[in-house]
């Protein structure tokens, strides 16, 4: 079994606020993660941690056999596909959509001065096909809608063909119909045996797409719970992640939660 990403009593303090404390956490090549939690728990901090954009306080985080704090980041991000709120912020509005998939190569936003060949090109409007985007590879990033934004985004994310896929809330701000389809694809990605490990962040169990393997519940930046989704996400753990007594079921591979 090859790690991936490995921490060791990783903890991050900001000021007087402990954000994560003592968080050991291992992701296989072959696993898909899904990190659950309240607003405030930590989450997304785990995350950019994981995607190398911020260091741990304290302990030791390894992302690709490369340990942080002891090796180039810029060296280390492309290797990783990301796609966050934080990153969707920095993407220009006048680029145009094959570009923000392209640029993603080079682990920045915006066009400038790179070069790209045809495999770049070929590989850029396939993802966008994937996600069922292509018609608009020619269109301003600014003009799409949200749900067109989040596909570009995730196909984005794999344009590096990464060895570690990171999202976080990538179905946040969309319809039921626009979640659906966003779930699929994500599905589709999952079960594919090609793809590298993946770890998605959501607040809602409804949101997990078929093919992920592990769950780790936070509750106040420490992890109340973590393992094989099956055996790990259940009333109990879910009730005590989220301070709500909840009922939890499983049907044709997803699942619901609901207040009890």
């Amino acid at each position: 079994m090859t790690v991936v990403l490995d921490f060791q009593d990783v903890s991050v303090r900001k000021g007087t606020k402990q954000i994560l404390d003592h968080i050991t956490w291992q992701v296989a090549e072959d696993q898909r993660w899904v990190i659950l939690g309240r607003n405030g728990a930590g989450k997304t901090t785990l995350l950019q941690i994981a995607a190398a954009v911020q260091h741990p306080t304290r302990g030791v985080a390894r992302l690709l056999d490369e340990q942080l704090g002891r090796t180039d980041v810029f060296e280390l991000r492309p290797r990783i596909g990301l796609a966050s709120a934080a990153l969707a912020q920095r993407i220009p509005d006048f680029e145009k959509v094959r570009d923000v998939v392209l640029t993603a190569t080079y682990s920045v936003t915006g066009r400038w001065r790179e070069v790209y060949d045809a495999v770049d090109l070929e590989r850029a409007d396939d993802l966008l096909l994937l996600f069922g985007v292509s018609r608009l590879a020619d269109r301003v990033y600014g003009t799409l809608s949200e749900g067109e934004r989040k596909r570009v985004q995730i196909a984005r994310a794999l344009m590096p063909d990464p060895e570690l896929l990171l999202l976080d809330e990538p179905s946040a701000g969309l319809d039921l119909g626009g979640r659906e389809e966003l779930v699929a694809a994500l599905s589709e990605i999952a079960m594919d045996r090609r793809s590298p490990a993946q770890v998605l962040v959501t607040h809602h169990v409804e949101e997990i797409p078929q093919g992920f393997t592990h769950v780790i519940l936070l509750k106040d930046g420490q992890i109340s719970a973590q393992g094989p989704l099956d055996a790990t996400l259940n009333d109990a753990t879910l009730s005590e992640a989220f301070g709500l007594s909840l009922t939890v079921q499983r049907h044709d591979g997803r699942w619901t939660a609901r207040a009890i």
